[in-house]
């Protein structure tokens, strides 16, 4: 069956963890391939509402089996509460979750590193949520890193915790980083978590490859989104790591021919949290408006996301970096109220109109957007079940998405609840 890629097609926050957990149900294994605990997967269940930040959604189908990848960088503290939380929720892992050898470990320095980094940015702060996860991939590509394998070798974890904590002074005393780090206190800490993560540590390339191999059915989420991208983001306003779906060859150690589909999550508006230029945010009535509608906060930090009209652009955009075969459209009952929807079909940068997404974060700041203005439905949608059920604007606004990226959209959210899902499309 191949490798089925889940992407963020925004700034992230596009309701990945509803769809994944949805679209899982039976699937063989969940795979993440990037990414930390900077993002927040929710998946609601009846009157539940459950938050992962590392373990892949699928965790919640007791069939599936959930892998985090190598190219995850993990906070073993946040991973092993996720684990307890889970068991106090009668969602056993044992023999489902598996934690790749070869990911990378996330210190306590790493997080005073990142907090401390973007205090001193003042106005230029990129909005990083100071969980440790760029400077852990910061030592991931100075090959100092530390990996999930060397926290059940004792010899192993003590030379490169005292090693790194000798590179770091440096870096200590031009951020004016007090705290003295006791090599001896992070070693026996580091390999207490090793103890109690060892039953889950494994060679994943091979497990997942091997599952592919058996045709079995497997996904992989991403975090984040596309707008996020370390390369193809806005930029310096990014994650560190690649949303965008070939990350999951390198995040997974799979070859790209393992790839069958790629299924991109739109939000139908536009959200994004933390700085950097959003050409189609609203006003601050209106965002304020749509943000209490969506309950648009993030699930990592309960920061106020910021909010706009839905930009066809960036759309376009994570269509040619991902190679999308259909959208998950999300969020649409949020807009049931308005009298009017606009969606932005081009910007005016210069003097000049332009369709595709500019990756120049100059020519970004200054665009201005081009908007086609569709009448709103004003009707619920939260409790309809079928396409043809939903008010005729509505099905206008998403084929005015579907003819502008070039997409189907397969499935419309009209709510965060599992139910609260229309399949337009087959997607399988």
């Amino acid at each position: 069956m191949g490798v089925t890629v889940i992407v963020g097609c925004q700034w992230g926050d596009e309701g990945k963890g509803k769809i994944v957990d949805l679209l899982s149900e039976g699937a063989d294994f969940c795979a993440r391939y990037q990414g930390g605990a900077n993002a927040g997967h929710s998946i609601v269940i009846g009157d539940k509402k459950i938050i992962l930040h590392l373990i892949p959604s699928g965790i919640l189908h007791p069939g599936t089996k959930c892998v985090i990848g190598n190219g995850v960088v993990v906070d073993p503290a946040t991973l092993c509460e996720e684990i307890e939380f889970l068991k106090k929720n009668d969602i056993d892992v044992t023999g489902r979750l598996f934690l790749s050898s070869l990911a990378h470990i996330i210190f306590p320095y790493h997080k005073l590193i990142d907090q401390q980094l973007e205090q001193r940015k003042a106005e230029e702060k990129i909005g990083t949520t100071g969980r440790g996860i760029g400077p852990a991939y910061v030592d991931k590509f100075n090959r100092t890193g530390i990996r999930a394998a060397d926290l059940l070798d004792e010899k192993v974890l003590a030379h490169k915790i005292d090693l790194n904590l000798k590179l770091k002074q440096a870096t200590f005393a031009s951020l004016g980083i007090e705290e003295a780090f006791s090599p001896e206190n992070l070693i026996q800490e580091y390999l207490a978590f090793g103890q109690r993560l060892k039953p889950f540590i494994a060679d994943t390339s091979l497990l997942i490859n091997n599952a592919i191999a058996q045709k079995k059915h497997v996904f992989a989420e991403g975090a984040q989104g596309t707008l996020l991208d370390i390369d193809f983001g806005t930029y310096p306003f990014v994650t560190s790591s690649n949303p965008i779906s070939g990350a999951a060859t390198t995040g997974l150690g799979i070859g790209p021919n393992k790839i069958s589909r790629v299924v991109g999550i739109l939000k139908a508006y536009t959200t994004r949290v933390g700085e950097g230029p959003f050409p189609t945010e609203f006003t601050q009535e209106f965002d304020e408006r749509i943000r209490q509608l969506g309950d648009e906060f993030g699930a990592t930090t309960g920061r106020p996301r910021r909010c706009g009209w839905f930009d066809a652009l960036i759309a376009k955009y994570a269509v040619r970096l991902s190679g999308i075969d259909y959208f998950a459209l999300t969020k649409l009952d949020v807009l049931d109220t308005l009298e009017e929807i606009k969606l932005c079909v081009g910007y005016q940068i210069g003097g000049k109109v332009v369709s595709e997404f500019p990756t120049n974060l100059a020519d970004l700041e200054i665009a201005v957007p081009e908007y086609a203005t569709l009448p709103g439905w004003q009707a619920p949608t939260s409790e309809i079940q079928n396409y043809q059920d939903l008010p005729q604007n509505a099905k206008r606004y998403i084929q005015a998405i579907e003819d502008i990226t070039g997409v189907k959209v397969g499935i419309v959210s009209v709510g965060p609840d599992r139910k609260q899902t229309i399949f337009k499309e087959k997607v399988f």
